[in-house]
Parts: structure tokens; C-alpha cells; sequence
């Protein structure tokens, strides 16, 4: 009966649960965006993470060590979302403590295209809406 570590209020098993264990899909862009988020807060999802990032923009990186990130993330604000289509953002503000405990802040807006059902993430995009080629973290 622990809260869900996206901030949506709800409990984990009723949030973003049902989407990390695979007894569902995310069905919006705001649903993956959480459940990315708790996949990197909770720490032991990179398969999920792996598996939810399309595969063109998807990193060199095995899922041991994507799941293996070592964060403190503290909270998710969802600033905005749009969706239309097969097609979606998502911009947010992850906060988190640094490696000397002091607290900063992780803004992105998110870009992801559903395939035959299934959202992906894609990459981030500047507040401009142009692709951050180098800056990209794949925290959605």
C-alpha cells in the first residue's frame, strides 16, 4: 500500500504497478512519461525502460545498467502534455538531489509516437521544440 513514486496521488499497485510488471500498456503519453519516471526513481526497470524507448533513438546501453542508475529522484511534476494521434509530449520538472545531496531540477519536454498500439519515447526537445541532439536523458 505504498504511494506511487510518480506523484500522481495514487497507490504504486494502481499506477505505474500495473504498467513495470507488464499486466498492461501505458494507453497515453502522460502514462509513460510516470511510469518512466518510476522506472528510473525506483531503480530495476531498465528492460522497461529499454523496452519503451523506440529503438532509433534508444541508447547503447544494456538494461542492467540502466536500471542500476544511482538517483535520488524526490518528485514529478507534469507541466504539460499534448497528444494527438499517434503522436505526443510531455513537459515536466523531475527533481532529485545531486551527488552532494543538494536538490536541482530536470526540465524536459518529451517527444513519443505510438506503433501498433504501444507508446515510445523518442527524445527531448528544447522549450523551442528543437531536438537536444546532445543533451538528451531519457528520464521520460
Amino acid at each position: 500500500m505504498k504511494p506511487c513514486p510518480c506523484c500522481s496521488g495514487k497507490l504504486f499497485s494502481t499506477c505505474c504497478g500495473q504498467f513495470l510488471t507488464g499486466k498492461t500498456l501505458p494507453k497515453t503519453v502522460k502514462q509513460l512519461m510516470r511510469t518512466r519516471y518510476a522506472a528510473f526513481a525506483l531503480g530495476g526497470y531498465g528492460q522497461y525502460l529499454l523496452d519503451t524507448w523506440h529503438p532509433d533513438y534508444a541508447p547503447a546501453v544494456s538494461a542492467e545498467d540502466l536500471g542500476s542508475v544511482d538517483s535520488n529522484w524526490l518528485g514529478l511534476d507534469i507541466l504539460n502534455t499534448s497528444q494527438q494521434g499517434d503522436s505526443g509530449t510531455v513537459e515536466f520538472c523531475a527533481r532529485f538531489l545531486d551527488e552532494h545531496g543538494m536538490p536541482q531540477t530536470h526540465r524536459e519536454n518529451s517527444r513519443f509516437n505510438r506503433i501498433k498500439g504501444r507508446w515510445y519515447y523518442l527524445d527531448a526537445l528544447s522549450l523551442d521544440e528543437q531536438p537536444l541532439e546532445t543533451q538528451n536523458t531519457g528520464i521520460a
